[in-house]
């Protein structure tokens, strides 16, 4: 990798692009002079295909020359004033990298404190605020929804958000810790410790019917004493364990697709997911935002609203009687 970042490849990158321009300047001057004997418009320059098909001396237009000479001085310019060369950063010293973060400044500068004021609420009362939720929404098609889809129902190897199954657990305050620092699950290959091929299809149909899944009963039976290298993390009634982040293995449910192939793949070969840390780059006001959503895609926060509406009402009537 090294190859591709040492200083040839700057210079390399400076002399085609530097090249590229002038070539162009080149090519508009040779196609732009008269190619005729006399050098007259409208008469020939000797080309004839076909037997009569004869090219005639007809220069560019002189507006669109000099256009395209303009574009070329500014092009040079350009190079001159901004990054394009190479390493070479540009007169100006202007990044894209610079801008960004520029913008983002000024974004947390306009709306920070309004992410922030909901740092003092409840995320169950701010996932019933409708405002906070739309924020939240925005929030997560931008940055979540390439894994866990538009609608939040996932796909494959990226869990539905929009049910009441977790990994870790769907209390709101387990969300948020989630979002803030990331998942690393793992299911380590299980095939040789549990030895054979044919113990491998025997668990899968084991672990199939759990769930009440189509498995063979005789596989069934010689699955379930081997399914004893499992229950220390999916217990002894594959239900499962929140703290660890394993699969409940009863219910019908499945993160990668519950098949006995799928199954038996699974076993052999492992899992391994990352969930990546988004609390450096949103910080913890977009965060609390965000997973006040995500909880309220599995819940009723309409309810919590019109619960807290009706209380206010009620201390409104009562403050008006006195």
């Amino acid at each position: 990798m090294s190859d591709f970042t040492n200083g040839f490849w700057d210079f390399y990158i400076v002399v085609l692009t530097l090249l590229g321009v002038l070539g162009c300047g080149v090519l508009l001057y040779s196609q732009s002079t008269h190619k005729s004997k006399t050098g007259k418009a409208g008469e020939t320059t000797g080309h004839v295909w076909d037997e009569d098909l004869t090219e005639l001396n007809t220069p560019m237009p002189r507006w669109w020359m000099w256009l395209f000479y303009i574009t070329i001085v500014f092009g040079l310019a350009y190079l001159f004033l901004y990054p394009g060369l190479g390493q070479y950063a540009g007169k100006l010293g202007w990044k894209s990298s610079g801008q960004y973060k520029e913008e983002l400044v000024k974004a947390e500068t306009d709306y920070g404190p309004l992410f922030n004021s909901y740092l003092r609420q409840d995320l169950k009362t701010v996932a019933a605020d409708p405002q906070a939720r739309a924020m939240g929404e925005r929030l997560f098609l931008t940055y979540c929804a390439q894994c866990h889809g538009s609608d939040a129902r996932g796909n494959k190897g990226f869990p539905n958000l929009a049910d009441r199954d977790w990994l870790y657990g769907g209390a709101p305050d387990v969300i948020k810790t989630t979002i803030m620092h990331g998942r690393n699950g793992v299911m380590p290959p299980m095939g040789a410790a549990l030895g054979s091929d044919k113990d491998v299809e025997n668990v899968a149909h084991y672990v199939l019917s759990l769930s009440g899944g189509t498995a063979d009963p005789i596989k069934v039976v010689f699955g379930k004493s081997k399914f004893a290298a499992c229950m220390a993390c999916h217990t002894g009634a594959g239900t499962g364990n929140q703290a660890l982040g394993a699969p409940n293995l009863a219910d019908k449910i499945w993160l990668y697709g519950g098949s006995a192939e799928t199954i038996m793949e699974t076993i052999r070969k492992g899992r391994s997911n990352t969930m990546p840390p988004f609390a450096d780059f949103l910080g913890e006001g977009k965060v609390h935002v965000l997973a006040a959503y995500v909880w309220s895609l599995s819940n009723e926060p309409n309810r919590l609203a019109d619960t807290a509406e009706a209380g206010n009402s009620s201390h409104e009537r009562a403050g008006t009687s006195h």
